[in-house]
């Protein structure tokens, strides 16, 4: 145990975990090859808690990361899912107060993706589903995975995206890694095809939040607001394209900045914003510098504590208590 929960501090919504079978069964290599460092960061719970201790951040959502859990075996892709998944359950009971869990899923398998919602949801007790922009090119408002939504939209959960690369060549602009433009992109990519293959309108009760300030959409809004004078496209969005991007929410990794921030607070509201830091495949300088530049921005104190906090604690009411509950 790590001491007792702090009742006030960050809540960060984009915090990695590393669990040693994921790393084992996807290689550091691959891991380092998307990150601007090059190389996969040396990782345990130790480390997070630690940085989070070190920049005033209270507790930590974790999620995986890209590489995506991938292989031709579906059964050790499921199995691969659920050890993530009882591992970053495992970090939750040994850090009371400190951790959450955006669980993952082995997609694009349907029926087990189906199991472990089931799984991680009701037994481990996960705050919410974490997944990622594309799966080997699927993007998620393919009628493919509509049952998957389906279920997350009767459960009302919360839905957690990260980027990955796409199925087309990444890292092609002179070597640059994924991360620098590929993940912005993906991110758009995603959230136009929920948007256009009606998962948004269809599924209301799914509270979404998508990382990086949700990418280039904030630029790109007006252009993808344009294809409502077609038909085909007006159907899938009944209550018009703004309605539905302005219900999502996004979170501030790498980009508390005035450049991300302008286009993305011209989109949403502050209380559609959440912080988060992408430790640790952001080095910890990142994590601070991301503290320090919500900060400068120059926000209300009501907005900026709620993207610090309190939004979070409202998306996500079971952290809210076992938070509570830790602290006292």
């Amino acid at each position: 145990m790590s001491g007792t929960a702090p009742s006030s501090g960050l809540i960060d919504v984009h915090h990695h975990i590393l669990p040693p079978p994921y790393v084992a069964a996807v290689g550091e290599a691959a891991i380092g090859a998307l990150l601007v460092s090059g190389r996969a960061p040396a990782w345990t719970p130790r480390h997070s808690v630690e940085a989070m201790d070190r920049n005033g951040i209270a507790t930590a959502i974790t999620s995986m990361s890209a590489p995506p859990l991938a292989g031709a075996d579906a059964a050790a892709v499921r199995r691969l899912a659920r050890q993530c998944n009882e591992f970053a359950a495992e970090m939750v009971a040994a850090h009371p107060g400190r951790f959450g869990v955006f669980a993952t899923l082995p997609l694009p398998d349907i029926d087990g993706s189906l199991a472990e919602i089931g799984y991680a949801l009701d037994r481990l007790g996960a705050d919410g589903i974490g997944l990622l922009t594309n799966y080997g090119g699927l993007y998620p408002g393919d009628a493919a995975l509509a049952p998957v939504f389906d279920e997350l939209n009767r459960r009302s959960a919360v839905v957690y995206f990260h980027p990955t690369t796409s199925g087309a060549p990444c890292n092609c602009v002179a070597g640059v890694p994924a991360a620098t433009l590929d993940f912005p992109f993906d991110t758009t990519l995603a959230i136009t095809s929920l948007l256009f293959g009606g998962t948004f309108s269809r599924c209301q009760n799914i509270r979404f939040v998508f990382s990086h300030a949700g990418g280039t959409l904030p630029f790109l809004a007006e252009r993808v607001r344009r294809l409502e004078r077609r038909p085909e496209f007006r159907e899938k969005v009944p209550n018009g394209v703004m309605a539905e991007l302005q219900r999502l929410n996004f979170d501030t990794a790498l980009s508390a900045n005035r450049f991300a921030f302008s286009a993305l607070l011209e989109l949403v509201a502050c209380e559609r914003v959440l912080f988060g830091s992408d430790y640790p495949f952001a080095p910890e300088d990142t994590m601070t510098a991301s503290v320090a530049g919500l900060k400068a921005l120059g926000l209300a104190d009501a907005d900026l504590g709620a993207i610090e906090r309190r939004n979070a604690l409202r998306l996500l009411p079971g952290l809210a208590s076992r938070i509570g509950a830790a602290a006292s």
